[in-house]
Parts: structure tokens; sequence; C-alpha cells
């Protein structure tokens, strides 16, 4: 397992300027900011769950750009109804990221069933390209480089340790901050 943070910075370090990353409300989205804010970041705040169908549309969207989604399982379980529709659509540009940590850590650490259900397997009979456990950050690295070569959609589900990094600030941009510095980053590149 990795934290989480690390998790964040290892996918900062894969991105390039075009590529679009829609991050879950929590600690996910407080984290990406404080690591990795630009223009083409969408931070879902209070949304759970909504991640996953957001990215499948903009991948949809904008084919000639990745699309990042960056989810915790909390919020992957909360839509699995989304990973067959993204198998079915099967964009080759989206890259699902889900950070499993095995608990609901920004409401309080509960746990998750992530520790029984396999959300890569899930991944792999919903028709993603690629769908693969990380369970470490060379791993990681390894299967971000990949997304530029094979198609997708991949999953990656990354086991991270609960415990995020403390005094994470929040998201300092009201949500239609969030949305028009974003549009303007889908629309300058379309």
């Amino acid at each position: 397992m990795i934290a989480r943070d690390e998790a964040i910075n290892a996918i900062a370090s894969q991105l390039d300027e075009d590529d679009l990353v829609i991050t879950t409300t929590g600690m996910i989205s407080r984290e990406a900011f404080s690591v990795l804010d630009r223009p083409g970041n969408f931070y879902m705040l209070g949304s759970m769950g909504l991640a996953s169908a957001l990215g499948l549309g903009l991948a949809l969207l904008v084919p000639r750009r990745r699309v990042f989604v960056l989810e915790g399982d909390g919020s992957a379980l909360m839509s699995l109804g989304a990973l067959p529709l993204i198998g079915a659509e099967r964009p080759p540009n989206l890259v699902h990221v889900v950070l499993d940590n095995e608990a609901y850590e920004s409401t309080g650490a509960q746990p998750s069933i992530t520790t029984r259900v396999d959300l890569a397997a899930i991944g792999r009979s919903s028709g993603y390209r690629g769908a693969i456990g990380c369970e470490d950050q060379e791993t990681l690295v390894e299967e971000l480089a990949r997304t530029r070569t094979d198609g997708g959609p991949r999953l990656l589900v990354v086991k991270t340790r609960l415990a995020s990094a403390r005094d994470v600030p929040r998201v300092s941009r009201s949500t239609m901050e969030i949305r028009d510095t974003f549009r303007r980053s889908v629309e300058a590149r379309t």
C-alpha cells in the first residue's frame, strides 16, 4: 500500500498539459488541489459517486485528450453502474483511478467492502480494456505510463493507506470558479 498523497503525486508527474482531471469529493479533491491544481482540473465538491460518469461524458466529448478520473473506493462503490457503461462506450482516452483505502475516510473512516470486493475484476468484466490493482508506487507509475500507448478505458485500483496527509486545506475556489476555469480549459483545446 502507498500513501494517497504519494499516489496523487505520481499521477501528477504523468499528466500532460492537455490532460483533464475529475476528482471526487472529500480528501481526494483537497489533496489534488494542494498538489496539482491546474485549470484542467474539475473538483467535485459535495457530489460523491458522480466522478466516473462525468469523466465518461467528458472523454466522449473531447476524444483527443486524456481524461483522468480520481475517486475513492466509496465513490466507486456508490456508482458501480458507471463501470459497465464505461466498458460499453470504451472511450480510449479515459483513465479511471480508484484510490482504495478500504474506508470512507472523509466521513470518519467507516470501513468499505473493498476488502471483499475486487474492483479491478469488476472493471475487467465490465469491458475496460485494462483493469489492474496497484499495490506500490512503481506499478502505479508503470501503469500510468502505459496509458499513453495502450487504448482505454483503463481502470487502476490503487491500494492506499488509511490516513491522509493532515492539514490539507479545502479547495479555496467556489464551485462557480471551478466550473468556469475548467470550461475555459476544455474549450481552449477542443
